[in-house]
């Protein structure tokens, strides 16, 4: 196990529509490498019994002993397309999952041309997946490589919300209904769509939609104080945003943003348009945000509630403190480490729990000193 000590960071932004103030930091932090070795892992979740599920890019999932010991690949994954930033992405567990062992996970399926965001049910077992069933696939042209979004939330009613991304190619299809690229979707359990979306009596709209205008959004979470659901996506070249997707609303892309495209060029007709929603925060620079977590632990209890956002380009993980429904502090931790970071989670010990993005993937836990 190696360890780190690293002393907390501070990067304070006058970014968004609100200026963030003066961060606190909370002190030294201790990183322990619970897991190495892993390949580009992107999904972690806890078992009860303090294992940890993780999801490689290339199309493997493991279990993880909490010293570390990993598991061979799982059976029964499906194939996946695991090309560009494509593969197998999220996972979580069902709120039942100690009398179901069920799980959910999303992934980029193989179709005609390149490949699409797929929601996935299955039973966990010892050394396999069993009984798996995709209740979901994104309807539209496929993606070669990028923008897959690909974050599972499950809300106490147990529906899922599902991001998808763009793919890069077709941004202008975000503002099409008749497809689910640039959305998020809302679906049971089962895949059956919920009487209640906002679009199910709409002929000229797919009734799993929940939200629309999106990019490419690579993290999502409940706030425990309010059950809001938050999501944050990447911008192009700045932009990235928070946002709290509401039923049947637009957030602009690819019409308004705040960042530019690669190449410098202008994208759409500016940051703001009458009828279009506007973020709640937004980073320019951009981190290239990934994963999302509220803290909820009792090591750093002056942290809880705070939301966590790993953040890949900034090789930090971001620390953002909301008041009266605003961001007002943001603080970049860990930025010593050097380390792509690719999902956020609170773990159940009190601890965050990590995972970097590289061929030599880590599994961390972060920790007072």
């Amino acid at each position: 196990m190696q360890r780190w000590i690293l002393a907390a960071s501070v990067s304070v932004l006058a970014i968004g529509p609100a200026a963030a103030q003066q961060a606190t930091t909370y002190g030294d932090l201790k990183v322990d490498t619970i897991a190495s070795g892993l390949r580009n892992p992107w999904g972690l979740a806890f078992l009860p019994d303090g294992r940890f599920l993780v999801t490689e890019r290339p199309g493997q999932m493991r279990l993880i002993s909490r010293d570390g010991k990993k598991s061979e690949p799982l059976a029964g994954v499906p194939r996946v397309y695991a090309v560009g930033q494509g593969g197998l992405l999220d996972v979580v567990l069902d709120r039942d999952f100690a009398e179901s062992q069920t799980i959910y996970f999303c992934f980029a399926e193989p179709m005609e041309g390149g490949g699409r965001t797929s929601l996935a049910r299955a039973r966990l077992r010892t050394d396999k997946i069993e009984d798996v069933r995709v209740i979901f696939r994104q309807a539209g042209p496929p993606s070669t490589g990028n923008h897959w979004g690909c974050r599972i939330t499950q809300t106490p009613d147990r529906n899922l919300f599902l991001t998808l991304g763009d793919h890069d190619a077709h941004r202008n299809l975000a503002q099409s209904l008749d497809n689910h690229i640039g959305k998020i979707v809302r679906v049971r359990p089962d895949g059956v769509v919920p009487p209640d979306n906002p679009f199910v009596n709409r002929k000229d709209a797919l009734p799993e939609i929940w939200s629309y205008g999106h990019r490419n959004l690579q993290g999502a979470a409940l706030e425990p104080s309010s059950g809001r659901y938050f999501t944050h996506e990447h911008g192009a070249k700045g932009g990235d945003e928070i946002n709290v997707p509401e039923a049947g609303k637009n957030y602009g892309w690819p019409i308004i943003t705040y960042g530019v495209d690669y190449s410098g060029a202008k994208i759409g007709i500016g940051t703001e348009r009458a009828g279009l929603e506007q973020p709640v925060y937004y980073w320019k620079p951009s981190i290239a945000p990934s994963g999302m977590a509220f803290y909820q632990g009792d090591l750093f209890p002056a942290w809880r509630g705070n939301m966590f956002v790993g953040g890949l380009a900034s090789q930090s993980l971001v620390r953002v403190e909301m008041q009266n429904n605003k961001v007002a502090k943001e603080e970049r931790l860990l930025e010593k480490m050097s380390e792509r970071i690719r999902d956020v989670r609170s773990g159940p010990d009190g601890a965050l729990w990590l995972l970097t993005d590289a061929r030599d993937g880590k599994l961390l836990r972060v920790s007072p000193k």
